[in-house]
């Protein structure tokens, strides 16, 4: 692991650190929290709800349901709060995250190391003994694979860190689908593919906005080392090929016409907003005239209606 020690702070970062330090307790849960960020974990539990659908062909055990979203949630938050525990010092240094609790001491970090290892622990037994232990062992994958594989071994050495990492991501796929059926099937494999290759045009055009915050921790993020062209043209590959792939549900015969409009028209948006990203970095466009946000806001949307898609067609075939 690669971790150099951080002493100073950014300016507007308030140290509560010490035993003197003040830390109220209603702030301190509130940190805790944020240690899981729950707001990727809600990106996480929209495509895990909707795969229990199209397992169960309607309306899953909705008791299942709930201890599959809270063990989903136990398990990413342990694996966030592992991530931030070994990010802290690129943290400190970071406009956009210089205000997580390991950064202003808000939360130790030995708290947030035994935090995160706790909830690692306590969510695979929860998926094991109240789920299934398919669904624990691709949770602790899942888990292990964000923390050893994308955080400590990629993050900081390729450019292709988030191609990779976001396998991670992809895991609520197949553990909503595992949870329903104790086994594995074609489908969560397609659906896992199709976040595969949604990561990076995610994730990239974010990047791009930020790059000098990577650029400055030394993290090589694509946009960091190549030209705006070259990421978005990246961006119009992944995108096209996230598109093909989430046809392939209807032909393979696990969803109808329902899914099948609602991919073509989001998909083909997102190739509209993909592509017209690429032309303007191609035309040189930068700073706000880039406009690079418009494909990441667009991506948060495109993956909801995808899923939702996924739980509503089986009531409409």
């Amino acid at each position: 692991m690669c971790v150099t020690a951080v002493e100073s702070r950014p300016a507007g970062v308030v140290t509560t650190t010490g035993p003197r330090g003040h830390r109220p307790f209603g702030a301190r849960v509130k940190a805790f929290v944020m240690l899981t960020k729950p707001r990727i974990i809600e990106l996480l539990l929209i495509t895990t709800v909707p795969v229990m659908f199209l397992a169960s062909q309607g309306v899953p055990d909705l008791w299942l349901v709930l201890v599959t979203c809270v063990g989903g949630y136990l398990s990413a938050g342990g694996a966030n709060a592992l991530n931030m525990y070994i990010d802290r010092d690129i943290d400190a240094l970071m406009d956009r995250t210089s205000q997580r609790p390991l950064v202003t001491g808000m939360v130790s970090p030995r708290e947030g190391l035994v935090f995160g290892l706790t909830l690692g622990v306590v969510s695979t037994l929860w998926f094991g003994l109240l789920v299934n232990w398919l669904s624990a062992a691709l949770s602790l994958g899942a888990l292990l694979f964000y923390v050893v594989v994308y955080t400590m071994i990629l993050k900081r050495r390729t450019s292709q860190n988030i191609v990779w990492g976001g396998i991670a991501g992809c895991m609520p796929v197949l553990i909503g689908w595992s949870s329903v059926t104790n086994s594995m099937s074609w489908a969560p494999v397609v659906l896992f593919l199709v976040m595969f290759f949604w990561t990076p045009p995610h994730y990239w055009p974010l990047s791009m906005k930020v790059k000098d915050d990577y650029a400055r921790v030394g993290v090589p993020m694509l946009p960091v080392v190549a030209s705006n062209q070259v990421v978005a043209k990246q961006v119009v590959i992944y995108s096209w090929v996230m598109v093909a792939v989430s046809l392939l549900l209807t032909p393979m015969g696990y969803t109808g016409w329902f899914y099948t409009t609602v991919a073509l028209l989001s998909g083909g948006f997102w190739l509209w907003e993909a592509h017209g990203l690429y032309s303007r970095a191609k035309a040189g466009a930068a700073g706000p005239k880039l406009k690079e946000m418009r494909l990441f806001h667009w991506s948060i949307t495109y993956v909801s209606l995808l899923f939702i898609a996924v739980a509503v067609d089986p009531f409409l075939r």
